[in-house]
């Protein structure tokens, strides 16, 4: 169930009024401070207590800055109104009416500068628009020139800085080719040095064998000399199942 409505009267327990005292009162500090916050707002807030004890909030410099401040828009307004005479209120209308006039006249000459209430024109009345128009039409063109002169001075800078950059790298990227050219020369040397040894030792390694010589073949002298006695034997028949291949 919601709370009942409370009826707006002094509260006779003094318990209960201090506890409303204290909970009304931090409410409206804060209602005052997110005013001052949200709206930007210069807010002077000032409670005493039933005890005569000061609350205050100010979103000030300082209380007195803003009391000051109100004393004086106060004391203004008094004198404003206390002031006032027939004189100077004739006077005011008057000036009133001029600056009315004057800004309907200025409202009407737009309107005609827009191709508006036209009708109302004479001839020589819209020959000096049209050389208005022509007018404004030259200033409005040279100024768009002026500005499109200005971008294009602009482009053109940014150009050459672009051109200058590229031909910074270009000329590191060249430097760095020559370094590496000159570290392949010199190094061409040793490249032809190692090529060499390892060709020679490939040669070495790889040495046709002379197939002529027993030794290079791994016979034994002893082999060939049973061989040879085999030989003799077959020639002299003394056995007659000898392979081939042993004589």
């Amino acid at each position: 169930m919601g709370r009942g409505r409370v009826e707006l009267k002094r509260i006779e327990n003094k318990i209960n009024r201090q506890v409303t005292f204290a909970k009304r009162k931090n409410g409206l500090l804060k209602k005052a401070y997110e005013l001052s916050v949200l709206c930007d707002a210069e807010v002077a807030l000032i409670i005493f207590s039933s005890r005569g004890k000061l609350h205050e909030f100010c979103s000030g410099p300082s209380m007195a800055e803003t009391i000051e401040k109100y004393q004086r828009c106060s004391y203004d307004v008094l004198e404003m109104e206390a002031s006032q005479d027939p004189k100077k209120i004739q006077h005011c209308y008057q000036k009133y009416v001029e600056l009315k006039m004057k800004v309907e006249s200025l409202q009407h000459a737009q309107r005609n500068l827009l191709g508006e209430d036209l009708v109302e024109l004479n001839m020589k009345d819209l020959d000096q628009l049209e050389d208005k128009l022509d007018k404004s039409l030259r200033q409005i063109r040279s100024s768009k020139t002026k500005f499109m002169l200005g971008q294009v001075d602009e482009l053109r800078k940014k150009e050459d800085m672009l051109l200058e950059a590229n031909n910074a790298l270009k000329r590191k990227i060249e430097e760095i080719d020559a370094e590496l050219q000159l570290s392949w020369n010199a190094n061409a040397g040793d490249r032809n040095v190692i090529y060499n040894n390892q060709a020679a030792q490939l040669q070495y390694n790889f040495e046709p064998l002379n197939y002529n010589d027993a030794s290079q073949l791994g016979f034994n002298p002893m082999f060939t000399e049973q061989r040879n006695n085999l030989a003799s034997s077959a020639q002299t028949g003394t056995t007659r199942y000898i392979p081939g291949w042993m004589l």
